[in-house]
């Protein structure tokens, strides 16, 4: 074989670009981020230290759906899992966006955002594997009539974005 073949050359060229390219993969994984060994979770009701009565159910709920949406970690009752989920519910806040053009004391348009600390501990001992401080969901609706009615119906959804956060939060966290 000739030093100065094209078809040398050319070989040599695309193992080059394809460790070049390739080189940029280094440290990515394939699956879940988690620690050997988490392979399910008990999540068991969050604490509720707002006044909202009831939000730790609806909240625990989503966030539930939402690790079984993900499926990186199966949702099991705490004396089967390996790892447990504590969640304390911190701040629940409504914050006017938009108001009434006829009357400009009056919002029509709102901002419900939740705000929770959570915490992954590996069963059976309890050793802290996360913490996460002020994780944050929240939706946006409007509330032409009635204010109360339109917060509970908005409270589902802020509660499934909260869910969605904390679920990233921990099979993103490694």
């Amino acid at each position: 074989m000739k030093r100065n073949n094209p078809l040398t050359w050319f070989c040599l060229a695309g193992v080059a670009c394809l460790l070049l390219v390739n080189a940029g993969c280094v440290g990515y994984k394939l699956g879940s981020n988690l620690p050997p060994g988490v392979t399910s979770i008990s999540i068991p009701v969050f604490m509720n230290e707002v006044k909202e009565p009831g939000m730790e159910t609806i909240v625990t709920s989503a966030t539930i759906q939402e690790f079984q949406k993900d499926g990186s970690l199966k949702v099991l009752p705490k004396d089967q899992a390996n790892s447990l989920l504590e969640v304390t519910i911190r701040k629940y806040e409504l914050e006017p966006l938009r108001y009434r053009r006829d009357q400009a004391i009056t919002a029509k348009e709102y901002r419900l955002t939740l705000t929770a600390d959570v915490v992954l501990l590996k069963l059976p001992g309890r050793e802290v594997l996360a913490t996460n401080k002020g994780i944050i969901g929240f939706t946006t609706f409007t509330a032409l009539s009635d204010l109360p009615s339109a917060r509970r119906m908005a409270l589902p959804k802020a509660a499934t974005d909260l869910g969605q956060r904390i679920v990233k939060c921990v099979v993103e966290y490694w």
